[in-house]
């Protein structure tokens, strides 16, 4: 009896797997908590604040992605966020006011702006969702949105196990 041979009829196939954690970005993510600065955690002393940032390390924050949050409820002036982003800006691969939830949206924001669609134009697309990295959900409808109106098809999931999302 003769064996068959196996061929994997996915491999052969003219889909094209886009899987986000390609693309992830490599580099710390850190809060800054303001907390930190402000007088019995109420208030934000601009004099003080203003010293504390002229005179700080933010070297430390080199090759970091920061976001600047206030861990409890205080009044904090927008200012007071300019002028950390100022500070860590020659450090940080990026810096957002929010928290490490908002970091990642804005961080894979970046990344599928990057994204040349040009290479998916009339082809089928298979978005991966499984990952071990954390890629927000808001990553996959950005990346939906930009692609659809370029492929012939977009599709969700595996190759063995796809949900259609688009066909033209």
């Amino acid at each position: 009896m003769e064996e068959e041979e196996i061929v994997n009829r996915v491999a052969n196939s003219s889909l094209i797997n886009i899987d986000l954690q390609d693309f992830y970005p490599k580099g710390e993510r850190v809060l800054y908590d303001l907390k930190q600065n402000l007088w019995q955690e109420l208030v934000l002393k601009e004099t003080e604040f203003r010293a504390f940032v002229k005179e700080n390390d933010w070297s430390q924050y080199q090759d970091k992605y920061v976001a600047i949050d206030c861990s409890v409820d205080a009044i904090l002036p927008s200012w007071a966020y300019l002028l950390l982003t100022v500070a860590l800006s020659p450090y940080a691969k990026k810096v957002v006011q929010g928290n490490l939830k908002t970091l990642e949206l804005v961080i894979f924001q970046d990344v599928i702006a990057d994204i040349n669609v040009n290479e998916y134009a009339d082809k089928r697309i298979i978005i991966k969702g499984c990952s071990d990295l954390p890629i927000p959900d808001q990553a996959y409808v950005d990346l939906v949105q930009k692609l659809k109106p370029n492929v012939k098809s977009l599709m969700f999931g595996e190759a063995c196990s796809t949900v259609p999302l688009f066909k033209k």
